[in-house]
């Protein structure tokens, strides 16, 4: 539930700044799951409590589910901003693009280099600068992939980084280019 609404937040302040749909419904898709767990978390609570010493051991546990569910429960809130076509403030924009980071949503196609290899082999931090944060693959999670991680065709890449990579990566996702591609001035980018 931490990673899950951790990334829900991230996902959802880019939403709001670059008004993206897909990372929005990205946040929604998420927000189910932790609602999922959450009840999940409070099922298993009562099942584990025998007696009054077992409720209160558990309280911790389901005070901490409640707090990830209501981080959630906020970044749906900026998400449905973005889904319903509101638009921010500008000042919001000018503050938000301060950061020099920025979370990107990209679904890998066919067509890409990316297809069939990990993520040690494909060393996208480097040649691109952005890191691979999370992958979603059908309706289910990768949170934190490692060099192990392979890529396939259709999975959801939540990456981080800067808005030059975001471009590069959004290109090798889609098969547009391949990493021979890529220029050198990435590798020195400061992400």
């Amino acid at each position: 539930m931490k990673n899950m609404s951790e990334l829900m937040v991230d996902l959802a302040y880019s939403a709001v700044l670059f008004n993206s749909k897909d990372a929005a419904e990205e946040v929604l898709k998420l927000e189910d799951k932790v609602n999922s767990k959450n009840y999940e978390i409070k099922t298993q609570s009562l099942v584990a409590a025998r007696s009054v010493e077992d409720a209160e051991k558990l309280t911790a546990l389901l005070e901490i589910a409640e707090a990830a569910e209501s981080i959630a429960n906020a970044a749906k809130d900026l998400a449905d901003i973005v889904i319903t076509g509101f638009k921010p403030h500008p000042v919001f924009k000018m503050v938000m693009e301060e950061s020099e980071k920025m979370i990107l949503r990209v679904e890998v196609e066919l067509s890409s280099e990316l297809c069939g290899k990990s993520l040690g082999e494909l060393l996208l931090v480097n040649r691109t600068g952005m890191m691979i944060i999370s992958i979603r693959r059908g309706d289910s999670w990768i949170f934190g992939p490692n060099r192990d991680t392979v890529i396939y065709e259709g999975d959801v890449l939540i990456a981080k980084g800067s808005e030059t990579g975001s471009e590069v990566l959004k290109k090798l996702a889609s098969g547009e280019i391949s990493l021979e591609d890529i220029p050198d001035v990435l590798v020195d980018d400061d992400s």
